[in-house]
């Protein structure tokens, strides 16, 4: 894997464990914690969404589903 696609998947790995820590996350809460732009994180969250690893209750609201992750 090349540095930038390694850095994304820790990014993206590291988002998910925010949210299954927090319970349910907003966007904005998000962009503040990992001080990226709300389109960045809209991409890792669409990554995680296409995974079936998180879900939106409600608009703007994220957390992790039922869905078994092994994580290394």
């Amino acid at each position: 894997m090349n540095p930038s696609t390694d850095r994304m998947m820790n990014r993206v790995k590291d988002v998910y464990l925010f949210i299954r820590e927090k319970g349910t996350v907003s966007t904005q809460e998000l962009v503040e914690e990992f001080e990226m732009t709300q389109r960045t994180i809209q991409r890792d969250l669409n990554i995680l969404l296409y995974n079936q690893l998180v879900k939106s209750p409600s608009r703007g609201k994220w957390k992790v589903t039922d869905k078994k992750v092994k994580i290394s």
